[in-house]
């Protein structure tokens, strides 16, 4: 009979630093999301979160399929009747790039109760400067 790995104690986690420039949207997503669950660590319990942070920089410069250019909408409600907004993806783009990456990881994200907080461990920033140089994430390459 196999027994199930539990880690023990306080779980270190790294900083990667991740640069958008030029990447495609849905596999850099896909890549975020797996780090953050933590599938890329030998020590990957499922319904741990293993504290691994992703500080991704240049957002605004990610690049897409045309054809999702062209067709991929962005909703909201704000709750009240009649308070649907849509935003189109180079509006998106121009306004709060950050948000095109975070959505994309969220919906490559496992629902469940773990979701908010593999989120939190995520940061992402338009341009290439941010805030976590005491971290001193490590450059992650994706290719």
């Amino acid at each position: 009979m196999e027994k199930t790995y539990v880690p023990k104690g306080k779980l270190t986690g790294e900083w990667y630093l991740v640069d958008a420039t030029g990447k495609t949207l849905g596999r850099l997503a896909t890549k975020l999301a797996e780090i953050l669950v933590g599938k890329h660590r030998p020590d990957f319990t499922p319904g741990v979160v293993l504290e691994d942070h992703v500080v991704v920089i240049n957002a605004e410069k990610i690049v897409a399929n045309p054809t999702r250019v062209k067709e991929k909408k962005y909703y909201r409600h704000s709750g009240h009747p009649g308070g649907l907004h849509e935003v189109d993806y180079t509006r998106q783009l121009e306004k709060n790039p950050d948000r095109i990456i975070r959505f994309a990881v969220q919906g490559m994200l496992p629902k469940n109760r773990l979701t908010a907080r593999y989120l939190d461990n995520l940061k992402v920033y338009a341009g290439p400067e941010h805030p976590h140089q005491a971290q001193s994430p490590q450059p992650l390459d994706l290719e």
